[in-house]
C-alpha cells in the first residue's frame, strides 16, 4: 500500500521521540504505532522505539495488542548484519474489506477491495446520476451484495464504505449540497442511508477530490501539493496538500467549473448562471456546440470519439476549450503552486491538453510552473476507486479510531449466557 504522507524530517538527539506530521492523537498509543507501520515509516520494534521513545515493555505490550486484534502481522525478518535478525512487522491487509462506489454523471462503478487496496471484484454500469438517489443508491446496495458474493466474503468483514459523487459534499455529514448536475440529490444524507443498510462507517466526497487523492497515493506520495482537474460532463478540481484533501469550509474547494468567464453571456450553466467555465468548456458543452453546428453529438464520450477520428470541428473545439481552462488554471497554479497538475476525464487524452499547456505556460508566473509537472491521469477510471479506498482507510485506521476500538469492551455473545 503506498505511503500516504511525506517522510518526516529527522532531528533531535539519538533515541529521542520523532514528532511525525499527519498523525493525530496520542503519539505513544497503539494506534500511532499502527500508523507508523501502515505508512511505511517503521518496520521493526527498534524503529518503532526510535520514533516513539517508549520503553521496551510498553512497546511490546502495544504491539501484542495490535497483533491480537488482527491489525499487525509478522512479515519475516530483517537481513542480519550480525546478531539476532529483527522481526519485520506489517499492516495486516486481511483485517477487513472496503466497499467503494464511484458515481459519475453518466456512470456508476462499484468495487470491493481488501484493506491494502487490492481490487477483488468490481462492476460498472451506465447509470445517470439524474435518475435520482433512490434508484442510484438501490443499485449501489445491490452491486455491493453481488460483489461480496462473488468474493465469497460476508458483509461482516466490511470495515467501511467510500462513495464519490459529481457534486459538492459536506464531508463530515456525508450530504450532497446544491449539486448543479445532480437533480434531486440536494441534502440527501448518502452516508446515513448506506450506514443503515451496511452497519459500518460511510464516507462521501466529491469525485474530483477522490481522483486527486487516488493519483497522489498511487504515483506521487511525496508531492506536497497536487492539483487534479476533471473535465467531463462538468469541470471540477481536487486539491491534495501534504497527503490530505483540501475541501474548504463547506466542501466547495476546487469548484472551478463555476468560475465565470467574460465574453460568454449567453452560455447558461446548469447552476443557473451564465458564462461558467463548465457551460463553455466541458465535454457536454462542446457536444452541444458540435450538435448546433450540424453534427449531432449526445455526450462527452461521443465527442471524444469524433476527435479521435479527426473530425475537424471537434478537434478545434477541444483545443479552444483547453485554452479557456488553461487560462483559469494559470491563476489556480499561481495560487496553489502545486508540484503536479493532473488532467483527467473524457477530454484528458485529446487536443484539449495541448490548449491547457499553451495558456497555462503563457499566463502563469514562471516561478509557479518551474517545478510543475503537467500530466494526464495514469489511473484513468480507477482513480476515484483508489482515492475512495484511501479515504476510508485513513479514517477507520487513524490512530484515534484504532485506539478507540482497542479500548472498547469485547462484545458479549448473548447465546452463551442463556
Amino acid at each position: 500500500m503506498p505511503t500516504r504522507d511525506r517522510p518526516p524530517a529527522q532531528g533531535g538527539p539519538p533515541g529521542s521521540p520523532v514528532v511525525v506530521r499527519g498523525a493525530a492523537g496520542n503519539l505513544n498509543s497503539a494506534g500511532h504505532l499502527l500508523w507508523l507501520v501502515r505508512t511505511g515509516r517503521a518496520r521493526t520494534r527498534s524503529e518503532l522505539q526510535s520514533f516513539t521513545g517508549l520503553s521496551r515493555s510498553t512497546l511490546v505490550a502495544r504491539i501484542d495488542a495490535l497483533r491480537a486484534a488482527g491489525y499487525l502481522r509478522r512479515s519475516g525478518v530483517e537481513e542480519s548484519t550480525g546478531g539476532r535478525p529483527a522481526e519485520l512487522l506489517e499492516f495486516d491487509t486481511d483485517h477487513g474489506l472496503v466497499l467503494v462506489a464511484d458515481l459519475g454523471a453518466n456512470h456508476a462503478r462499484a468495487a470491493v477491495l481488501d484493506a491494502g487496496g487490492a481490487l477483488l471484484h468490481e462492476e460498472h454500469e451506465h447509470i445517470k446520476i439524474g435518475s435520482g438517489p433512490a434508484f442510484v443508491l438501490d443499485w449501489v446496495d445491490a452491486a455491493f451484495g453481488r460483489l461480496l458474493a462473488a468474493s465469497g466474503q460476508p458483509s461482516s468483514r466490511v470495515r467501511g464504505i467510500g462513495v464519490g459523487v459529481p457534486g459538492p459534499v459536506e464531508y463530515d455529514a456525508g450530504v450532497v449540497t446544491e449539486p448543479p448536475i445532480m437533480p434531486g440529490w440536494d441534502g440527501v444524507p448518502i452516508a446515513d442511508r448506506l450506514r443503515s443498510t451496511w452497519g459500518c462507517p460511510v464516507f462521501v466526497d466529491n469525485d474530483a477530490n477522490l481522483m486527486a487523492l487516488g493519483e497522489q497515493v498511487a504515483f506521487y506520495p511525496d508531492c506536497p501539493a497536487l492539483l487534479l482537474v476533471k473535465v467531463a460532463t462538468g469541470i471540477g478540481a481536487g486539491i491534495v496538500v501534504d497527503g490530505r484533501v483540501y475541501r474548504g469550509i463547506d466542501g466547495g474547494a476546487g469548484d472551478i467549473g463555476h468560475i465565470r468567464l467574460a465574453g460568454f453571456p449567453e452560455a447558461r450553466c446548469e447552476c443557473g448562471l451564465y458564462g461558467c467555465l463548465s457551460a463553455v468548456a466541458s465535454g457536454l458543452a462542446l457536444a452541444q456546440r458540435l450538435t448546433s453546428g450540424g453534427t449531432p453529438t449526445q455526450s462527452g464520450p461521443e465527442l471524444v470519439e469524433r476527435i479521435r477520428v479527426g473530425h475537424g470541428e471537434a478537434v478545434h473545439l477541444a483545443r479552444e476549450a483547453g485554452r479557456l481552462v488553461g487560462e483559469v488554471l494559470a491563476t489556480v497554479v499561481c495560487l496553489v503552486n502545486p508540484g503536479v497538475l493532473v488532467i483527467a476525464g473524457d477530454l484528458a487524452e485529446t487536443h484539449f491538453v495541448t490548449g491547457v499547456r499553451e495558456m497555462l505556460y503563457t499566463y502563469a508566473l514562471p516561478r509557479a510552473t518551474r517545478h510543475l509537472e503537467v500530466t494526464t491521469s495514469r489511473l484513468g477510471p480507477q482513480s476515484a476507486v483508489t482515492g475512495a479506498h484511501a479515504m476510508v482507510i485513513d479514517e477507520i485506521y487513524s490512530p484515534s479510531a484504532v485506539d478507540a476500538e482497542l479500548a472498547a469492551p469485547p462484545a458479549v455473545d448473548l447465546s452463551r449466557t442463556r
